[in-house]
């Protein structure tokens, strides 16, 4: 039983599918998706390789560039970083893919899966028993399943029910999303604009297009989401230091909360977790889906490692996955963690060592090859 219906959970019920287990997705009803996803090359090839999505740039628009611009008033300030994909001999470093296109790929990818069916309701509760786990869904329906796929996001009944240990901690701070039209295109390039709370960041969308992904304080955004929207584009204008003329605000506005989310174990008692239900950061660094794909791509090499024909196969499962993914959510988790707090450190020398840090980035090619392969997820 694979439960979730975001993009973890599709990719997760293809991938148990194509192990050859008898496979029922749980998908509660649920507006599409409007964002874009940045997929760095390594998921982008996850993804390829699992017959998810066949051409990235079919749907998607290259990342060739990702430019850092220190925009803070602070008495220490770093220098501008610019990291090209050329540089590393690639064509890009990825590809920015709407969220709706992603869905559509993974869902022609289930269709052709003759042993995976779907139910569309939600999961009511979840026992774990040392033979077997068994799930009551919101329909009244009792199932009786070997493993559990945990793909229900950050307030997953999966890991609650199944006794996972995670801890969260939420930030002052909140995300500001929409689409902007630009007089002066972006081409290739993924802009971060860093600011005394967060970054202004944008992606590329193609053509004139870009996703704001901005974040700042909670009360900072609510009250610019509140301005109007003659007021919030001249803001914007502000924020990206008018580099690219005239911005039109082209979908609404829409702020989401910011939390950091582990888990002690990814998986255990025939029950794993992936995506959200298993980690969530702030959008720095472009890891969350990233994350998850690998998740789901970890998941796929303990189905293959075990026999499972195997009584008890889901625990082996379980185990040999949590010992895969221990090693990169740790550390995903510490980089990005550490890379958002010293954004918002008010502490004059954690500014001095972050300004340190990017001239090193900027200078050393060593230190730019290491944090090219953090960035990417390169294992």
């Amino acid at each position: 039983m694979v439960v979730g219906g975001g993009l973890a959970g599709l990719a997760a019920a293809v991938a148990v599918a194509k192990s050859g287990l008898a496979t029922t997705h749980l998908v509660p009803k649920g507006p599409p998706d409007r964002r874009t996803s940045a997929l760095m090359l390594p998921a982008v090839d996850y993804l390829r390789s699992a017959g998810l999505v066949p051409d990235p740039a079919a749907i998607g628009v290259p990342l060739t560039q990702i430019r850092i611009i220190d925009a803070t008033r602070r008495l220490i300030r770093a220098p501008e970083t610019l990291f090209d994909s050329a540089e590393f001999k690639l064509p890009a470093f990825g590809w920015n893919l709407p969220n709706v296109k992603l869905a559509e790929s993974f869902e022609a990818a289930r269709a052709g899966l003759p042993n995976l069916s779907t139910i569309e309701t939600t999961l009511e509760d979840l026992e774990v028993h040392a033979d077997k786990s068994r799930l009551r869904l919101a329909d009244g329906t009792l199932l009786e399943v070997d493993l559990v796929v945990g793909a229900d996001g950050k307030k997953s009944r999966v890991r609650e029910s199944a006794g996972f240990r995670a801890r969260e901690n939420g930030f002052t701070e909140a995300a500001l999303v929409c689409d902007l039209g630009l007089e002066r295109p972006i081409g290739g390039a993924s802009i971060e604009f860093h600011y005394e709370h967060g970054p202004f960041t944008l992606v590329p969308a193609g053509g004139n297009r870009a996703n704001l992904v901005w974040i700042d304080r909670r009360d900072t955004l609510k009250a610019a989401q509140e301005s109007g929207k003659d007021a919030l584009v001249r803001l914007f204008g502000d924020k990206s230091q008018h580099l690219f003329g005239k911005i039109e605000l082209l979908t609404p506005a829409h702020m989401f909360l910011l939390s950091t989310l582990t888990v002690d174990v990814a998986g255990k008692d025939g029950v794993v977790l992936v995506g959200e239900a298993a980690h969530a950061f702030p959008p720095i660094g472009a890891q969350g889906l990233n994350l998850g794909l690998r998740d789901i791509a970890d998941l796929s090499a303990s189905l293959a490692a075990v026999d499972l024909a195997q009584p008890g196969f889901a625990h082996l499962v379980s185990k040999d996955y949590a010992q895969r993914r221990a090693g990169d959510l740790s550390r995903t988790g510490t980089v990005v963690d550490a890379l958002f707090r010293s954004l918002l450190a008010e502490f004059l020398p954690a500014q001095a060592l972050r300004a340190g840090g990017l001239w090193a980035l900027k200078l050393l090619p060593p230190l730019r090859k290491a944090a090219f392969d953090v960035g990417m997820g390169v294992r």
